[in-house]
């Protein structure tokens, strides 16, 4: 996989509370992870030959937005164009159940416009993945 055309964004509605924020951002972090091949690096060595589980191979920005924006990135996301991106959402439906038997009943349960979105991760194309979020400010 050519890393130089890749990146990774995390979108997150700036209006939560920190804790919400931390929590989408790991959620998303871990989820993109698993979906986007190459995106961790490999285990590697210390100085010591102490061997360090493989991070992040790129920078991913975590950057901001509002529940608005973020209903409607999900939405061009399904445009054909963008089928090649890994895409992965977080909901206020997924943050607030307890257990993964609860959540996937409530998501059978739920339309996709009564789904209020905290944050939406991007893995994919440079070019594409800017076209997307290129605009957006960084979250701080």
């Amino acid at each position: 996989m050519d890393l130089t055309n890749m990146k990774c964004v995390i979108v997150i509605d700036d209006t939560l509370s920190a804790g919400i924020i931390a929590n989408t951002a790991a959620i998303l972090g871990a989820t993109l992870g698993r979906q986007a091949p190459g995106l961790i690096g490999p285990d590697i060595p210390d100085g010591d030959g102490s061997i360090h589980t493989g991070i992040v191979a790129y920078p991913v920005p975590v950057l901001k937005g509002d529940g608005e924006l973020l209903s409607a990135l999900r939405k061009k996301l399904c445009d054909p164009d963008y089928r090649e991106l890994v895409a992965v959402d977080f909901t206020e439906t997924a943050q607030q159940c307890l257990h993964y038997e609860d959540y996937t009943e409530k998501m059978a349960a739920s339309k996709g416009e009564e789904l209020r979105y905290l944050g939406i991760g991007l893995c994919g194309n440079k070019k594409l993945v800017n076209k997307l979020t290129g605009s957006l400010p960084l979250l701080r």
